[in-house]
C-alpha cells in the first residue's frame, strides 16, 4: 500500500470535483536565439533544467556512435550498447522485471537492439510507462516512475478543457497505486492487446528511422543532431554568428549570397517559347515526382463521414482533389505532345508519401478508385517516407502521447532524394527512359499554367543542368525561401559558385528581415522559392546514394510553431518544439562549379544549376493553410488561390478580344466571391498561345460562371451573361482495354468536340447570395445554366442563336447535336455521325509548329 500518495491525491480529487476552474499555465515568451538552420522567430521557450548538460549528452551519444560505427555484426553493436550506462541500468536484470515483460513478447535481437537504441539516447520515457505493469519496481533510468510520468501530463495542460479527464485519470491513478505490492518482488504483467499494437507500431518506426537515417548513424545520430541544433539555439543566451560556424563547419573562408540572375520567361517571349518547345519535344525524356508526405495540419482538412484528419492530396479543389489536378495537368502536357507529334506518351510518376493521416493508404486507394487515371498501375511508383519522433525543445526529449507512442511527423520533403534511392526509384525511372524530372508540391494549384514547367524541363534537358528552380516575386513578408546566388571560397583558395535557396527561417543570419521589406532591402533583390524543380536524376541519385549527411540536404529544427497533441486521458498541449527536416530544393549545395578565382562578372550562364522566372501567378498560389472565419487575408489559402486562378482567366481570355471585368485585389473579396468562375480544361493548351487560338470575341459578364471540360474546342464571338457548363467524358481520348486488363487513356481517339459561333447564353445562373456556396470547391448553388453533357465522342454546335434560360443539352455517344434558330425558338437536330469519322470526329485542330510558336488550324471533314 502506499499510505503516503493515497492523501494526496484523493485531495487532488476532491480539488477536481470542486466547482473551481483550473486555467492554462503559459509559460513566458522568448524570442529563439538567432543559429544555424533553426528557426529565429519568436516562440514560447522554457530554457533546459540547469542540470541538463547538452554538450556533455552530446559527447555521450558521439562516442557511443563512434564504437557502434567500428561494429561489423549485431552482436558486437549490443555488446556496446549495453557498455552505455544509461542502457545498463535501464535493463538491469537484478533490479528491474522490464526486461522480463520484453521477453514474454518475444522479440528478436534486432528489436532488442532498437528498444536499447531508445534509452541510449536519452529517451527511457518513451517506454518506461511500462512501470504500470511492473509492481513495486523502481526505474533507474529516471524516466519511468508513475507519479512523474503522470506529472509530465500535467505539464502545459489545457485544464479548463479537460477537468473531467483529469479527474478521470486521479481515480485510476489512485486505483493503480492501491493494488502495488512493495513486498511482492517485483511480479510483473503480460502485455495487452492495445499495448501489445503500441510496442508493435513503436518498433516499426524505431526501424525505420534506424534504417533511413544510417547516414548520420540511425537513432543515435538523429538524436545527436537534434541535440547540436538545440545546443546552438541555448549557447549562453547569445546569438551565433552563422558565417563563423559555417566556415569552421564547411571548411570555407568565406560564404556570400547574391542576388542571382534569371530567365524572365515573361520578358524574353521568344526564348520562352522555344523553352517551352524544349520541354515538349522532350517529353519522353521526362518523369514527374510529387512529394506528397507532408502532414498539412495547417488544411484542417476531415473526412466529412469519418471526422479522421485527411491529408492534402485530398482536399476537394474546383470539383477534384488536389491529386487529381496534378495529373490532370500533366495529361494536357502529353496531349499536345500528341497532337503535335501523333505519338502516346504516358510519364511515369513516382510520388512520395507517409503514414501520416493514412496517407499513402488514402492516395493509393484514390489511384485504385480512378483506375489509376488511365495510365496503367505500372506508370506510377508510390514510396513511402518515414515518420520522425517530434522533440521537445527545451531539452530534445521526444514527446510522448502514450506509453510506447511518441508524436512522430514526416522528416520533411528533403528525405525524397534518398528515400528514392533506398526505394529504388531512380532505377524505376531509368528502366522507362527518363533523364530528367519535374518536381511539383500538390498545395500549388497553379505551377502548370502557361510555359513554366515547360520550359523549366526544356532548359534543364537541352542544356543538361543538374537542377532548375522556378521562380517569381516573392510577397511582401510571406512565409517563404528565397532563390540565391552562393559564393563560397575554399581554404585551397578555389571559388565555388552555385544557385541555391535559403528558407525563410534562416533570413537572420544573413541579415534579411523577416516583416515586410522596404523597396532598398536585401530581401526585395531576391525571387521567391517554390519548391518547382527541374532534376537530373542521375545527379540526384548520386547525392541520394551518398553515404553521408549530404543525402539529407537542408538539415534543420524548426521550431517556431507550438507543437500541440492530445493525451491518452483527453488532455491537450501544446508546447515549443519540432522534428528534424531536410529540404528537397538544397540538393543545390551539392552541385556548385567550381573556379581558380573569383569571378566578378556573370556566372550564372556557365552552373549547373538555373532559374527560370515568371509572374508570380503563373508560378505559385497555394491552397495550403484552412481560412479561419472572418480572416481578411486570403493569402495560402484555397480562397485566395482561387483568385489568381480567376486573374489567370482574365489574362488568357481578355487577350482573345473577350470582354469582361478585372479581377481586383483580394481585400475586395474576403466578404463575397470571387467576380466570376471561370474553370478551363488545361488540355485547351496548356500553352496559352495554343488555348487563345480556340477563343476568339465575345464577353463574359460579372457574375457568369464558365466551366469547359473539353478539349476540341472553339468560341466564336459568344456572349456569356449567367452560366455556360460543357462536361465531356472523352476529354482528350477514349480508354481502351490492354492486354493486362488495365484501362488505358488512348490520346486523341474519340474525343468529344463544342463549336460556340455567334452565339448569346442568357440565364439567371449562380445564386451569388446562398451562404451555402464554396467557390473553391465549386460548390454552388444556381438558379439557371446552360449545361451541355457529351458522352463518349459526341459533338455539339451552337450557332447564330439566343440561348436564354435553363437548358441541359445531353448527347449520346456517336451523336452529333447542332442547335440554331428556328422560326418559333430553338431548332435542335440529333445525327448520328458518320462511321468513318468515328474516331476523328466531324472537325478537329491541326497543331504545327512554326519557328518557335504553335500554330492552330482548323480541319473540317
Amino acid at each position: 500500500m502506499a499510505p503516503i500518495i493515497n492523501p494526496f491525491l484523493l485531495s487532488l480529487l476532491r480539488f477536481f470535483s470542486s466547482p473551481t476552474q483550473l486555467h492554462s499555465h503559459s509559460q513566458p515568451s522568448h524570442p529563439c536565439i538567432r543559429i544555424t538552420r533553426v528557426s529565429t522567430e519568436p516562440v514560447e521557450y522554457a530554457p533546459p533544467s540547469p542540470e541538463f548538460n547538452f554538450h556533455k549528452e552530446i559527447a555521450r551519444l558521439k562516442s557511443l556512435k563512434s564504437k557502434l560505427h567500428d561494429c561489423r555484426t549485431l552482436k558486437e553493436k549490443m555488446n556496446a550498447m549495453e557498455s552505455d550506462y544509461r542502457v545498463k541500468s535501464f535493463f538491469d536484470y537484478r533490479r528491474s522485471s522490464f526486461a522480463r515483460v520484453l521477453e514474454g513478447e518475444n522479440l528478436n535481437e534486432n528489436e532488442l537492439y532498437l528498444l536499447k537504441c531508445v534509452v541510449a539516447a536519452g529517451q527511457g520515457h518513451v517506454l518506461g510507462e511500462f512501470g504500470s505493469k511492473l509492481k513495486g519496481v523502481e526505474f533507474n533510468s529516471g524516466q519511468g516512475h508513475v507519479l512523474g510520468e503522470f506529472g509530465s501530463k500535467l505539464k502545459g495542460a489545457e485544464f479548463n478543457s479537460a477537468r473531467n479527464s483529469v479527474k478521470s485519470t486521479l481515480y485510476a491513478l489512485a486505483a493503480m497505486i492501491e493494488t502495488w505490492d512493495v513486498n511482492d518482488g517485483g511480479k510483473c504483467e503480460d502485455l495487452k492487446g492495445e499495448e501489445k499494437k503500441s510496442l508493435r507500431s513503436l518498433l516499426k518506426t524505431l526501424g525505420e528511422v534506424e534504417q533511413f537515417y544510417d547516414c548520420v548513424g540511425g537513432i543515435i545520430g538523429y538524436q545527436i543532431m537534434v541535440l547540436e541544433l538545440l545546443a546552438q539555439s541555448t549557447s549562453e543566451g547569445q546569438n551565433i554568428n552563422w558565417s563563423e560556424q559555417a566556415n569552421k563547419s564547411l571548411k570555407y573562408q568565406l560564404i556570400e549570397i547574391h542576388p542571382p540572375n534569371v530567365l524572365d520567361l515573361s520578358e524574353d517571349v521568344e526564348y520562352a517559347s522555344q523553352a517551352a518547345l524544349w520541354g515538349i519535344e522532350g517529353l519522353p525524356d521526362l518523369g514527374e515526382i510529387y512529394p506528397l508526405g507532408g502532414s498539412a495540419d495547417r488544411l484542417g482538412l476531415v473526412d466529412p463521414e469519418t471526422g479522421e484528419c485527411l491529408p492534402a492530396a485530398m482536399l476537394p479543389y474546383c470539383g477534384r482533389t488536389l491529386l487529381e489536378g496534378l495529373i490532370r495537368d500533366l495529361q494536357a502536357r502529353e496531349f499536345l505532345y500528341f497532337k503535335l507529334y501523333g505519338k502516346q506518351c504516358i510519364t511515369p510518376v513516382a510520388i512520395m508519401t507517409s503514414s501520416a493521416k493514412n496517407n499513402h493508404l488514402r492516395i493509393t486507394s484514390l489511384c485504385e478508385r480512378l483506375k489509376w487515371f488511365g495510365r496503367g498501375r505500372s506508370s506510377f511508383q508510390l514510396f513511402e517516407q518515414p515518420l520522425v519522433p517530434v522533440v521537445s525543445a527545451e531539452d530534445g526529449q521526444w514527446v510522448v502521447t502514450r506509453p510506447c507512442v511518441p508524436l512522430c511527423k514526416p522528416g520533411g520533403h528533403g528525405v525524397i532524394w534518398k528515400l528514392a534511392y533506398d526505394k529504388g526509384v531512380f532505377k524505376w525511372f531509368y528502366d522507362h527512359g527518363r533523364k530528367g524530372a519535374t518536381v511539383r508540391q500538390v498545395s500549388n494549384v497553379v505551377a502548370a499554367t502557361d510555359m513554366t514547367l515547360l520550359a523549366l524541363a526544356g532548359i534543364g534537358l537541352r542544356r543538361r543542368k543538374k537542377l532548375g528552380f522556378a521562380s517569381c516575386q516573392r510577397n511582401p513578408g510571406a512565409t517563404e525561401g528565397i532563390n540565391v546566388l552562393l559564393e563560397k571560397k575554399n581554404l585551397d583558395g578555389k571559388w565555388a559558385y552555385g544557385v541555391s535557396c535559403i528558407e525563410y527561417t534562416e533570413f537572420d543570419k544573413f541579415g534579411i528581415t523577416v516583416g515586410p521589406p522596404s523597396p532598398n532591402s536585401l530581401q526585395a533583390e531576391f525571387p521567391a522559392n517554390t519548391n518547382i524543380l527541374y532534376v537530373d536524376l542521375p545527379s540526384a541519385e548520386l547525392i541520394g546514394s551518398s553515404e553521408d549527411g549530404n543525402s539529407l540536404p537542408g538539415m534543420l529544427l524548426n521550431v517556431k510553431k507550438p507543437i500541440t497533441f492530445v493525451d491518452e486521458f483527453g488532455i491537450k498541449h501544446s508546447i515549443s518544439g519540432g522534428r528534424l527536416e531536410c529540404t528537397m530544393q538544397n540538393i543545390a549545395d551539392n552541385f556548385t562549379n567550381m573556379y581558380p578565382s573569383r569571378c566578378y562578372k556573370d556566372v550564372e550562364d556557365e552552373l549547373d544549376t538555373f532559374i527560370v522566372y515568371n509572374e508570380r501567378r503563373k508560378v505559385t498560389s497555394s491552397a495550403k493553410k484552412k481560412r479561419k472565419h472572418a480572416e481578411k487575408s486570403l493569402h495560402q489559402t484555397p480562397d485566395g488561390s482561387l483568385l489568381d486562378i480567376m486573374r489567370n482567366a482574365y489574362d488568357l481570355l481578355s487577350h482573345c478580344g473577350i470582354k469582361m471585368p478585372k479581377v481586383e485585389g483580394n481585400e475586395k473579396y474576403v466578404n463575397s466571391g470571387p467576380p466570376y468562375l471561370i474553370l478551363l480544361h488545361p488540355a485547351l493548351g496548356p500553352l496559352w498561345e495554343v488555348t487563345r487560338q480556340k477563343f476568339e470575341g465575345g464577353s463574359i459578364s460579372a457574375g457568369s460562371e464558365l466551366q469547359i471540360e473539353i478539349a476540341e474546342f472553339l468560341w466564336r464571338d459568344v456572349q456569356l451573361d449567367g452560366s455556360l457548363i460543357i462536361l465531356a467524358e472523352n476529354v482528350i481520348g477514349s480508354t481502351i482495354i490492354d492486354e493486362s486488363g488495365e484501362p488505358i487513356l488512348q490520346y486523341g481517339g474519340r474525343c468529344a468536340r463544342c463549336k460556340l459561333q455567334n452565339v448569346r447564353v442568357l440565364n439567371n445562373g449562380i445564386d451569388w447570395n446562398s451562404g451555402d456556396n464554396l467557390y473553391w470547391k465549386h460548390d454552388v448553388q444556381r438558379f439557371e445554366a446552360l449545361k451541355v453533357i457529351l458522352h463518349g465522342n459526341a459533338e455539339f454546335e451552337a450557332t447564330n442563336v439566343a440561348i436564354q434560360g435553363n437548358h441541359v443539352f445531353e448527347v449520346p455517344d456517336g451523336y452529333k447535336l447542332k442547335i440554331t434558330a428556328g422560326n418559333s425558338g430553338l431548332d435542335a437536330q440529333m445525327r448520328p455521325i458518320e462511321k468513318e469519322l468515328m474516331d476523328s470526329g466531324t472537325w478537329f485542330w491541326n497543331y504545327k509548329i512554326r519557328g518557335q510558336h504553335i500554330q492552330l488550324s482548323l480541319n473540317e471533314l
